[in-house]
């Protein structure tokens, strides 16, 4: 084994274990050792840089107790090391803020502000603006001026209601006084329709290495096998759902339908002997506050069950914060994420499985029945209404509906 070879084997063994200052020094030692050539062969087997095993040996050679070449806490000499770009050129920083700022700062028309604000692009920006950075070093810039990727939030609500927190007060009160009398309080709501078929589903699921599920590569609604709507009621002190999965329109009459099975399958015997029902619902839709069809509808439903049926309605964009949006429909999507939907069957069984830590149960079924739109209700139906409005927002989103 030749002296190059050995150098390379002793420093393979040592390296992880060594940092800047302790591997120049241990270079520059050896190659004191070897005598002449000895940098050469050093270097040729640790793949260091001729002059920094150099400024190792000029480092050892001068050391002695009077004269400390570097502190031994140091890795370098004070102000060694390349300059940061940043300290090299003040405008650096202020530059590729006014790029990233989304505010007024910087050129209007910049093209940049108009396109993905990626580090490559914005390097190449700052490159046209005689800047040399790489965007590498765009992105540790980024990080130190407090930027970081980040997705649109959904937060803009539109224009909110004046009663809006007084509303939610009001629903609150209304359900705990419900809770208190062991009286059934359900979140009721439609999911957002889905297409059947092997279409492309968010999220991931573990699958065999290197075999992933495939799908379509287009969602034309022209390649599905039909559409499904899940209509959900969600028992908020049971923690409990029911789901029908509609494969007509969404409708009050659907909407109806699926409480009305919720109620035969499961909220009767979660709730012997209950009178009455409190039902959280959004402002619009098949189940919206205007919706005249909703109250007859209702109104039948009452009538069968001998329930008295109070709703509240949320005030306008607030629909995600019904609790039927975050404690069931989100744990369904999370249960089927990267599952291809490609029957009603499996849609059903997915939905009917789905489970939380916190104790969540679902059931679900299909609702074969074909639903009418556009069914409208004559003032003579919707006055055989016997509803109680209430005095609070009584006109619109708090109301009684008591049977015949």
């Amino acid at each position: 084994m030749d002296k190059q070879q050995i150098i390379r084997k002793k420093f393979e063994l040592i390296k992880d274990q060594q940092n800047e200052r302790s591997r120049r020094i241990w270079a520059a030692n050896e190659a004191i050792a070897l005598g002449h050539g000895g940098v050469t062969i050093v270097s040729e087997a640790t793949h260091m840089a001729k002059s920094t095993i150099a400024i190792g040996k000029k480092e050892l050679l001068s050391i002695t107790d009077s004269n400390p070449a570097l502190e031994k806490t140091r890795i370098r000499r004070k102000g060694g090391g390349r300059k940061k770009l940043e300290d090299l050129d003040s405008g650096l920083l202020k530059e590729l803020d006014s790029l990233v700022d989304p505010e007024t700062r910087g050129d209007p028309e910049s093209l940049l502000r108009w396109t993905t604000k990626s580090t490559r692009k914005l390097a190449a920006a700052m490159c046209a603006k005689g800047f040399s950075v790489s965007h590498v070093k765009v992105a540790d810039l980024l990080k130190q001026a407090d930027y970081s990727l980040q997705a649109p939030r959904k937060t803009n609500e539109g224009k909110s209601h004046p009663d809006r927190d007084a509303q939610f007060r009001y629903i609150n009160s209304q359900s705990a006084k419900f809770q208190k009398q062991g009286l059934p309080v359900v979140s009721v709501d439609a999911k957002k329709k889905e297409l059947v078929g092997k279409f492309m589903n968010s999220g991931q699921e573990y699958q065999p290495k290197s075999s992933p599920e495939e799908v379509n590569v287009y969602d034309f609604p022209s390649l599905a096998n039909g559409k499904v709507t899940p209509y959900g009621v969600y028992d908020i002190a049971q923690n409990k759902g029911w789901v029908n999965v509609g494969i007509s329109k969404d409708t009050s009459q659907f909407a109806v339908s699926t409480l009305h099975n919720w109620w035969t399958e499961m909220g009767c015997d979660l709730y012997p002997g209950a009178k009455k029902l409190l039902v959280h619902a959004d402002g619009g839709g098949s189940n919206g506050h205007r919706n005249r069809l909703w109250k007859v509808e209702l109104q039948k439903f009452a009538k069968h069950t001998g329930l008295e049926v109070t709703v509240c309605h949320f005030p306008p964009g607030t629909s995600k914060w019904n609790k039927i949006e975050h404690r069931l429909f989100a744990q369904i999507s999370k249960n089927w994420r990267g599952r291809p939907l490609e029957s009603v069957a499996i849609i059903v069984s997915l939905i009917g499985a789905t489970t939380t830590t916190t104790g969540l149960t679902v059931k679900a079924a299909l609702d074969p029945k074909e639903y009418q739109g556009g069914i409208k209700v004559s003032d003579k139906e919707f006055n055989e209404v016997n509803i109680q409005r209430h005095s609070f927002h009584g006109e619109d989103w708090n109301y009684t509906i008591k049977p015949s």
